[in-house]
């Protein structure tokens, strides 16, 4: 089975957080989401898009139902990644959370066998930051406050936390994919 490699890291953060994924070349752009979610480690609990480019007319991502999009939004499980991902080195923007703001560059490597018809990670580095903590910029701060014990928000920090949360460790064998179909389920349950 054919595959198409990417390597997604998230923008604004020093040293880089990234991974590199293989999924099956009948991807769409919804099932990249979900795979996107998975490899990070995010909960997808936001909403999300995917910016083709600049110059493009639309985004994908979840349509709102009210029709109060800004710039129109394709449904992303209507859209296959090899319609308008063709070009080694091509990038493509990943917005998730709209409050936080975290944005992931992807760019698409190569064609590649992969073995099973799921996604599988390869590589990567850094944990993902905890959802909800301000973006890259308070996630900045939160490092900090975590490091320095005398600081007066140690301690809430590290109750807001709830774990051991240890920003440059990165286990690839911790990397479980959901199927995306049932995740797409599960939202259409929810609302």
């Amino acid at each position: 089975m054919k595959g198409m490699q990417f390597q997604i890291t998230l923008l604004n953060i020093k040293p880089p957080i990234w991974r590199k994924i293989i999924v099956p070349e009948s991807y769409s752009f919804w099932d990249l989401h979900v795979a996107i979610q998975d490899a990070f480690g995010w909960t997808d609990s936001h909403l999300h898009r995917f910016e083709l480019s600049t110059r493009s007319s639309f985004q994908i991502g979840i349509p709102d139902p009210e029709g109060m999009d800004f710039t129109e939004t394709k449904p992303g499980w209507e859209i296959n990644l090899k319609d308008y991902v063709k070009k080694t080195g091509q990038k493509t923007r990943y917005v998730y959370d709209f409050g936080d703001n975290w944005e992931h560059e992807i760019e698409f490597e190569k064609e590649t066998d992969v073995p099973t018809k799921k996604p599988i990670c390869i590589d990567g580095k850094r944990a993902c930051p905890p959802e909800d903590c301000g973006g890259p910029w308070g996630y900045s701060d939160l490092l900090e406050i975590v490091k320095n014990k005398k600081d007066k928000r140690y301690k809430e920090m590290k109750e807001w936390l709830g774990r051991e949360f240890k920003p440059e460790e990165f286990n690839l064998a911790d990397v479980e994919f959901d199927n995306p179909k049932t995740r797409l389920k599960m939202m259409d349950e929810m609302q």
